[in-house]
């Protein structure tokens, strides 16, 4: 399975099959016309399935991905789609059961041989026990960490550890083309093992290994 990450909370999946899962789309001209410096627009990203954890803009561009995929849009519950049930688990964008930024889906899925979680803007302290035994335990996690309106790194650290996820991927966090949250630093600092690429997308198989879980940070676009 290939991961490529667009910025933000933006990814999408591709399988050995050809078939591919794209989370949380962002529309860039939306930020550029508010004078606010954001990542490349999305051109010619298509999916066979479209995963959209909340609605908000830096998160549900639907529009923006091509290919007439089947769409799960911020919505808890057992999902049947072509590429097999997804599950959507109901979480808080903040830690005020929702009463500031409200309700949050939290995906996960089997895809390309391996159980992904996508934890889109979770605002938690923590997972709740019903929330963490419906993820499971996830070979990918997806898991924001630049604080702000998002858990930080200390939380997403936590979170990591409860799912027993070997192959975290940060997002939602400060980059050069975004400044209002944190660095990607405190998290990856406190990560046993941690990857650096130079490019934003990698091969799930060439990074994962069977010393541990490791931390994965793709080059921001």
């Amino acid at each position: 399975m290939n991961v490529q990450w667009f910025g933000q909370s933006t990814f999408r999946l591709t399988d050995d099959d050809g078939h591919s899962v794209v989370i949380d789309p962002f529309d860039a001209s939306v930020f550029e016309a508010r004078g606010m410096p954001w990542y490349p627009a999305l051109e010619d990203v298509t999916a066979d399935l479209l995963l959209v954890t909340h609605e908000h803009g830096d998160h549900n561009a639907v529009d923006a991905v091509g290919g007439d995929p089947a769409i799960v849009r911020s919505l808890a519950g057992t999902h049947e789609t072509p590429l097999g049930p997804v599950v959507g688990v109901a979480s808080e964008h903040d830690e005020v059961a929702g009463t500031q930024r409200g309700h949050n889906v939290m995906y996960v899925f089997d895809f390309g041989g391996r159980r992904v979680a996508h934890l889109g803007d979770l605002g938690q302290r923590e997972l709740r026990g019903e929330q963490a035994a419906a993820l499971g335990t996830v070979d990918v996690l997806i898991v924001p960490v630049g604080g702000g309106p998002t858990i930080g790194a200390e939380q997403a650290t936590d979170v990591a550890a409860t799912l027993s996820a070997r192959v975290i991927v940060p997002m939602h966090y400060r980059t050069e083309r975004i400044a209002f949250l944190e660095p990607v630093d405190a998290f990856a600092a406190a990560a046993r093992r941690v990857a650096r690429l130079d490019t934003p997308s990698f091969a799930v198989d060439e990074v994962a290994g069977e010393d541990g879980p490791v931390v994965v940070i793709p080059a921001a676009p």
